[in-house]
């Protein structure tokens, strides 16, 4: 793998600023960034399907059976949801399809 670079004079890439900050792939510091950064996208995700599907966060949680608050605190992070919470979001709430993958 490649070493981050410096782009142009003072600009640094993000990758070199995430190293600087948290450390390389690996270092404790980095691992939870990494997981937090997942979370955060998961919810981000979640935000950009229902928006793409028109609908409000209370329309949501009312198709999957719980309420806006729940569905607020997932997109922004706060909750931890379960992997049935998330299928039922995914698939009742916005007619998608859940796939997950481990990666070793």
């Amino acid at each position: 793998m490649s070493e981050p670079k410096k782009i142009k004079n003072n600009t640094k890439s993000l990758t070199l600023l995430i190293e600087e900050e948290y450390g390389k792939k690996g270092s404790t510091k980095r691992n939870k960034f990494d997981k937090g950064y997942e979370s955060f996208k998961l919810g981000t995700l979640i935000q950009e399907a229902r928006l793409e599907k028109g609908l409000t966060q209370e329309q949501l949680a009312a198709k999957c059976g719980t309420n806006k608050a729940y569905i607020s605190k997932v997109e922004n992070d706060i909750k931890d949801v379960r992997i049935s919470t998330l299928q039922k979001i995914i698939e009742v709430g916005l007619g998608g399809h859940l796939k997950l993958s481990v990666t070793l």
